[in-house]
């Protein structure tokens, strides 16, 4: 069990790395940051001082040795508009994010997963064709459309909640269903592929011909072998439940990550966009970790796959 944890923690760390490491350079290629933040009329003597004192002016491949080397210690740089600490600058948005990305992954599973179960038992009844039909509107709508359809329903129209803000738990309603609702959507797509996918083996035939009753053959041969394919989808969500709240904390004004993620990179704050995107990916690659392990104590024999 050790080697198996063991690997994959080493595959998060190379992730880990070459993510900032793409990052890095992709953000240093994309212009440079003093003819942005200082203003356009600003001498050039100024913003040859601003790249001196930002480093701007070393090689590219010197700042990023400088980087990783004080990355190491925990100094995740400066951000450029403010001077403050990037990382405190992030950590200050992420209870914000988490208000409302964890409840809207509760009500992914709790509406997704039963909901996948319940189609896949009822094959081809009303329920199943209703099922797919809310599963393909939320796969193809964008969440942008959505969180507007919301605000024009609930704000403009009934004038029920607030279309934006973070005054209360009353502005978190609108931008929970919106990563909620078509998180449930293809949950529930999934769910039922995979639980019909299993009701169609062999050995459930074998179950029931057994004389195991119907409820028996569902949850002790249908459910847990269903669980697997499942979890992947549900770690995969848990892995995109920041980069998910980029558009959504956008139109809802939400003082989260994502929003601050947009500030960052329209302002070309690099070393808060790099924590960011560091954050991001520790988050997903931590997802992937927690689903292998998983993965290991629902079926014991992938502890020792070579995938």
């Amino acid at each position: 069990m050790m080697r198996y944890l063991a690997g994959r923690l080493l595959r998060a760390l190379l992730t880990i790395f070459l993510v900032v490491t793409f990052a890095f350079f992709v953000l240093r290629l994309s212009g440079d940051p003093a003819l942005l933040i200082m203003s356009v009329d600003a001498p050039p003597e100024s913003v040859e001082a601003f790249r001196i004192s930002w480093g701007l002016d070393r090689p590219v491949w010197v700042q990023y040795l400088r980087y990783i080397v004080h990355a190491l210690t925990g100094d995740l740089g400066n951000s450029m508009r403010d001077g403050r600490p990037a990382l405190q600058l992030v950590l200050e948005r992420v209870p914000a994010t988490l208000a409302i990305t964890i409840p809207a992954f509760l009500l992914k599973i709790a509406i997704g997963v039963p909901a996948g179960i319940y189609a896949a038992l009822h094959r081809n009844s009303l329920a199943d064709r209703m099922t797919m039909l809310f599963s393909v509107a939320g796969f193809t709508m964008p969440s942008f459309v959505l969180a507007l359809l919301l605000v024009l329903v609930f704000s403009v129209q009934l004038g029920w909640l607030p279309s934006s803000g973070s005054e209360g738990m009353a502005n978190a309603i609108l931008p929970i269903v919106t990563l909620g609702a078509a998180g449930a959507a293809i949950l529930a797509r999934f769910t039922r592929s995979a639980m019909l996918e299993v009701l169609g083996q062999p050995y459930i035939r074998a179950a029931s011909a057994k004389g195991l009753t119907w409820r028996r053959v569902v949850t002790e041969h249908a459910l847990p072998n269903a669980a697997i394919p499942t979890t992947t989808i549900i770690g995969f969500m848990v892995g995109t439940l920041i980069a998910g709240a980029v558009v959504v904390e956008s139109v809802f004004a939400w003082p989260g990550i994502g929003r601050l993620l947009v500030i960052s990179v329209a302002n070309r704050d690099l070393a808060v966009v790099q924590t960011i995107l560091l954050f991001v990916a520790a988050t997903m690659v931590t997802a992937n970790i927690i689903v292998d392990l998983v993965y290991g104590w629902i079926d014991p024999r992938m502890r020792t796959s070579p995938r």
